[in-house]
């Protein structure tokens, strides 16, 4: 009864810039992150034979609620000009076929407005029995394994072929914390590519140190402002100094996990809406054997 959750976003990123631009259709528009994507979804549904699937997307990258907190959030990936999110000329048209063609084919999409897709997959994870399995790019989701609910994620940083499957004990081993303290640790370290700056003059180690021997930021901050032995007095000051920061950053770095999810049936689609229309769209976009991956990866 396993739950697939897919951060569709990372796996088109992902699908776009690991497939040849050469992959376009008979008509010029390129189709590389939508096959790539087919057959990384085709590839997982085989690996981990899930009986439920939601293909996660955003209802905002940039929520108001977390861009009031902290406006500089994800402000690095803007256009120039505008709100938009900085994307590749190329991977725009994609988008709106790959998600009209994951709907031909009955895999539930959700997204929220001003949720991201992480916010979702949050909500999905502390909703839904286990097994959870959430394929992702982006570490900023190694917060919600739970060993206990069998929540693991499906880290693709290294690809399908050679991806982790990551629980407490590889994100223990691999940042030297309590697993269950990573994003206490996210937020003392930052996150650049969100825009994060962690606090002044903490890096990866400083952050392990703290995540290891305390639970939350308001823990820390007792301990530096009282001389806590652990804290070296270097350490204890960047602390105090980053109060201000450390008092948003929890809102900013931990996923909401009170989503409003639609009510609809995630289970892993067992006939198409219409094969026909898939046929159709595979012959209108050159996604051969793609389509046909899926196909036969979903049993039909």
């Amino acid at each position: 009864m396993t739950l697939m959750l897919l951060d569709s976003a990372s796996l088109w990123y992902r699908a776009y810039y690991g497939m040849p631009d050469t992959l376009v259709a008979p008509d010029g528009t390129p189709v590389n992150a939508i096959r790539g994507y087919l057959d990384m979804t085709a590839r997982l549904i085989t690996m981990y034979k899930p009986s439920r699937i939601v293909a996660c997307i955003e209802g905002d990258w940039r929520p108001s609620w977390r861009v009031e907190l902290f406006p500089d959030y994800k402000a690095n990936r803007l256009e120039e000009e505008g709100d938009e999110e900085e994307e590749p000329e190329t991977l725009t048209p994609q988008i709106p076929i790959l998600l009209d063609l994951l709907d031909e084919f009955g895999i539930p999409l959700v997204g929220v407005d001003d949720y991201e897709a992480d916010d979702v997959m949050a909500t999905y994870a502390v909703r839904e029995k286990g097994p959870i399995r959430i394929v992702t790019g982006d570490r900023d989701l190694f917060q919600l394994v739970d060993d206990r609910r069998d929540v693991k994620v499906v880290y693709l940083a290294r690809g399908i072929s050679q991806h982790d499957l990551v629980d407490i004990k590889w994100v223990s081993a691999k940042y030297a914390i309590p697993g269950e303290r990573y994003a206490l640790f996210a937020m003392f370290r930052g996150d650049p590519s969100d825009g994060l700056p962690g606090v002044k003059g903490i890096g990866e180690k400083g952050a392990a140190l703290i995540a290891t021997h305390f639970s939350t930021p308001e823990e820390a901050i007792a301990a530096a402002t009282s001389g806590h032995a652990a804290l070296s007095a270097s350490l204890a000051k960047k602390i105090v100094e980053g109060q201000e920061y450390l008092r948003i950053a929890p809102r900013l770095v931990h996923c909401a996990k009170d989503v409003s999810l639609p009510k609809i049936d995630i289970s892993l689609p067992k006939a198409p809406k219409d094969l026909s229309t898939i046929y159709q769209m595979k012959e209108e976009y050159g996604l051969g054997a793609s389509v046909d991956r899926l196909i036969a990866a979903l049993g039909w």
